[in-house]
């Protein structure tokens, strides 16, 4: 299992139920690398889209307490028992854990490889993706070139568990 998030330089991913910037080349990037996949998120981050519509052209795993909550187009499971029952019919590798807060928080030590763009920015934020730097057994395998959007800088990483 992989995860994937924006953070900025504190690991904050988000303030009030949203993401703290848009780039648009880490959009295409995390479209790009999701298409065709599975995503685990909860049901804030779900709400958050767009319509509140699932993802297209993914499997969308919405993780919530609320064993009564439904979501066309999404498959809900409310423990990790359900979940892991879920995420057995696919290939581990296919399956993307993208947020928010608590999702990552439950999931990152079931993940391998985590891609995070770096922004060069501390923002207000609510809401933390685990700061991977702290973690020992977690290392960066890929450290991209900087990258700018008007006059924000940040890095497309890699990291990859020990």
């Amino acid at each position: 299992m992989k995860a994937i998030a924006a953070v900025d330089k504190n690991w904050g991913i988000g303030m009030n139920g949203k993401l703290l910037v848009s780039i648009p080349a880490d959009m295409k990037f995390f479209r790009a690398t999701t298409l065709g996949k599975v995503v685990v998120m909860g049901r804030k981050t779900l709400e958050s889209f767009p319509n509140q519509k699932p993802l297209k052209d993914r499997v969308n795993i919405v993780m919530t307490r609320d064993a009564s909550y439904r979501c066309d187009g999404a498959i809900v499971v409310s423990d990790m028992e359900q979940l892991n029952k879920e995420l057995a019919k696919y290939n581990s590798d296919d399956v993307f854990v993208i947020g928010g807060e608590s999702i990552y928080k439950q999931l990152i030590d079931e993940c391998d490889t985590a891609y995070i763009t770096k922004i060069d920015y501390a923002y207000e934020a609510d809401a933390y993706f685990p700061n991977l730097d702290e973690k020992e057994n977690w290392e960066v395998s890929v450290e991209g070139e900087e990258e700018t959007y008007y006059d924000l800088e940040y890095y497309f990483m890699t990291y990859t568990r020990k």
